[in-house]
């Protein structure tokens, strides 16, 4: 009897100890590691895929101490491990729900194109899946831009935190939420619109629409022809003036994208592809583009609602990272020889500056 209690009790402090062992001495992870725990993953399930990526030393262990805790559940997510731990930390961490969020900076002018690669550069996903969502989810934006061919102009530029768990579309419409808000706040959009898809789109809905849509194409264009926020109430007042006086816009940027949209885009624009035939190439077709050429920050949204007051028609790069504003063409083509001059031997026959020079 007293030989089996002594078998006993050292049974009992060998599985203390081992357990002792699994719980609280740390793992040191070979490097960065991953672990990608998805929804509705059973603790065994969760316990192997921790075991397999060398972040625990036991499953049994993790699925007896959590079994010892079962008032706290564990959260599903991407998480990264980069330090050693021990099972009990490791634990808390899945309890607390502490994933791992990737950065995705997106900048004030990025086109959709953009934004893809950003996401692909962050570990999201293939950046084709997201332009086939920013192509086909235009449902998201069905109240503010009824016809509107993608999720381009709409898609906010900010710093965005998302986890593999999320989708594709999920990514959109995160962003797609952003411009909304930045929308009502700047009161662009300044009545409640209806659910996308949920009721018919009423007349004086379709009229605010009409106007929204107008504002973030024109807010792209301003976009992407300065960063520079003083100047861009000008610009957009330049664009207006044209479109007034039905005179094309000549925009260098929808170019740009127009061959993006195409695929053919080399990096610089020649004299050439003016001739380019695409409705959103504004040199060879009057009027806006069918859509937004890229997506507008806030000081370019409110630069196309409120643009300033004036009688310029024209303007060209400074070679100072501004722009010069002219009434006349003589005005403007004394402009374009001072930008000439002060570029000369600088860029040779490389891409064409902005140069509205066609006369009204």
């Amino acid at each position: 009897m007293r030989k089996l209690f002594w078998l006993i009790l050292i049974a009992a402090l060998a599985s203390a100890a081992w357990f002792a062992w699994a719980v609280l001495i740390p793992v040191e992870p070979s490097g960065q590691t991953f672990v990608m725990l998805h929804p509705g993953y059973s603790t065994r399930r969760i316990a192997s895929e921790l075991k397999s990526s060398g972040i625990i030393r036991s499953e049994r262990a993790f699925i007896l101490w959590h079994y010892l805790h079962r008032g706290r559940s564990l959260k599903a997510g991407e998480y990264r491990f980069d330090e050693s731990r021990n099972l009990i930390d490791v634990h808390n961490r899945l309890a607390r729900g502490d994933v791992y969020f990737r950065t995705v900076v997106v900048p004030e002018g990025f086109t959709m194109f953009d934004i893809a690669r950003a996401i692909e550069t962050a570990g999201l996903g293939p950046a084709e899946d997201f332009l086939k969502v920013a192509h086909s989810d235009t449902v998201l934006i069905a109240d503010l831009a009824p016809g509107a061919p993608s999720l381009e102009g709409y898609l906010f530029p900010d710093t965005y935190e998302f986890s593999r768990m999320q989708t594709m579309q999920d990514i959109a419409a995160a962003m797609v939420k952003q411009f909304r808000q930045v929308a009502h706040q700047i009161g662009l959009i300044h009545v409640a619109s209806a659910a996308a898809g949920s009721t018919p789109v009423s007349s004086e809905t379709a009229q605010i629409g009409a106007d929204l849509e107008r504002t973030v194409i024109m807010a792209s264009i301003v976009e992407k022809e300065t960063a520079v926020a003083e100047e861009r109430p000008l610009v957009a007042s330049v664009y207006y003036n044209r479109l007034q006086k039905q005179i094309a816009l000549d925009a260098d940027p929808s170019i740009i994208y127009a061959e993006l949209l195409a695929g053919t885009y080399t990096g610089a624009l020649h004299h050439d592809d003016m001739r380019f035939n695409s409705r959103y190439n504004t040199y060879r077709f009057p009027g806006l583009p069918p859509g937004p050429i890229a997506n507008p920050g806030k000081s370019a949204l409110e630069a196309a609602m409120r643009p300033a007051q004036s009688d310029y028609y024209y303007f060209v790069a400074d070679a100072a990272g501004h722009h010069r504003f002219a009434r006349t063409i003589e005005e403007h083509n004394t402009n374009v020889a001072a930008y000439r001059r002060a570029m000369r031997g600088k860029q040779g026959s490389g891409p064409q500056t902005p140069d509205l020079g066609r006369q009204p």
